[in-house]
């Protein structure tokens, strides 16, 4: 039969009839296919339109977080820049009460100190007046983007979204000083080289006024029982520490020294600067200064920068020296009746200085400290009563 025909039994209309039928099968599989497909793309845009505006909010959420990081660092900057004025301030009036007291031979070199301080100060100023100037540039930039990204988040132009998306969703390329600090400067190294060529009365004047602009800086430090090697013995108000023979049964915390007779104070300080001063006259053998919070308290206590500990130390009842790592020897005008310590943990510094005759002992510089410092307390074993005097913190006057 050829494929015009007819089967036999069927007549023309049937063979029209089933045509038509697989006709209207085809179109309605199309027409089914075209409209899944549609139903298929307008659910993925919906999805991506909503994933992408959430992304646009948590993009605004960070903007704002951004901004306020910003606002606190200015904030940061411009206590930083008052404390650096009052700083000065109490500098500029040290120094004229320093040289009001001198000759008329020393006010040349007060003028250039004074110049030299007020540059200084306005260094700090100008490098402080740039970083909030940076600082608010940042703030005007992200305002502006998070602006446009929250008027984006709510736009129902889906086209636009999908255009915008990638040019707003990125954070915008800025300038945020985390680590950027503004350091009180200190001044005593330009007095002292102002100072230098003057007589021993004007040294011994100059002296005096350092050591008194770092007693400003004076806290009131007591020991830590916790820390205490068990055969010391401190005193109720903390501020004496002495060595006996008798071992006490104390609980062995890890903060205890178990070894060395060593103790720490029970105040830490990881910012700033400060000062105490401790009474050492009557013993033969001692170790003070300042250690890091890492120290190891068990065992032998190495006594040197390299394990945490910036010391200095009196033996054999005259020999002083500095655990520098190794030992320094200190050859000093007089013996020191009460020692004073003062650190500037931002600048890397520790000076001891023998505070009756405001001689400076010895100074460890430029280190970078990464943790807690802890003043740091050994009065040596007694040795039969030879070294028993204790070590005694002062009061804040």
């Amino acid at each position: 039969m050829s494929s015009g025909e007819v089967p036999r039994g069927v007549c023309s209309g049937t063979k029209l009839s089933v045509l038509m039928s697989c006709l209207v099968c085809v179109m309605c599989v199309s027409i089914w296919l075209v409209l899944n497909h549609k139903t298929h793309d307008d659910e993925s845009l919906r999805k991506e339109f909503k994933e992408k505006k959430a992304k646009l909010r948590n993009t605004g959420v960070l903007i704002g977080q951004m901004i306020q990081k910003r606002r606190l660092k200015i904030q940061d900057f411009k206590h930083s820049l008052e404390l650096s004025k009052e700083e000065a301030e109490r500098e500029l009036k040290g120094c004229v009460e320093l040289f009001t007291a001198l000759k008329e031979t020393v006010e040349s070199r007060q003028a250039e100190l004074m110049d030299t301080m007020k540059e200084k100060q306005r260094e700090t100023e100008e490098q402080a007046e740039g970083f909030i100037k940076e600082l608010q540039q940042d703030i005007s930039e992200l305002t502006k983007r998070g602006s446009e990204v929250e008027q984006l988040s709510r736009s129902e132009d889906h086209p636009h979204l999908l255009r915008s998306f990638s040019s707003l969703n990125a954070i915008p390329h800025t300038k945020f000083f985390t680590d950027v600090h503004i350091f009180l400067p200190l001044y005593d190294v330009t007095v002292r080289t102002g100072l230098k060529k003057l007589s021993k009365e004007m040294k011994k004047m100059f002296a005096l006024s350092i050591l008194k602009r770092y007693q400003q800086y004076e806290v009131d430090v007591t020991l830590d029982p916790q820390t205490a090697h068990p055969k010391l013995i401190l005193s109720d108000d903390g501020k004496q520490v002495t060595h006996g023979d008798v071992e006490k049964n104390l609980p062995d915390h890890p903060e205890r020294f178990d070894s060395c007779p060593c103790v720490f104070a029970k105040q830490s300080f990881s910012a700033g600067r400060f000062y105490f001063k401790v009474t050492v006259s009557g013993k033969t053998k001692w170790d003070l200064g300042v250690a890091g919070a890492s120290i190891s308290r068990k065992g032998i206590v190495s006594l040197r920068p390299q394990k945490g500990c910036w010391m200095i130390s009196l033996r054999n009842n005259n020999d002083y020296s500095a655990r520098a790592g190794p030992a320094v020897s200190l050859s000093l005008r007089s013996r020191p009746q009460k020692v004073g310590v003062f650190v500037d943990y931002d600048e890397g510094l520790i000076s001891f200085y023998d505070v009756d005759t405001a001689d400076l002992i010895y100074s460890f510089t430029g280190f970078s400290f990464t943790e807690k410092l802890f003043p740091f307390f050994s009065p040596s074993p007694n040795h039969g009563g030879k070294n028993s005097a204790p070590l005694i913190i002062s009061h804040i006057d």
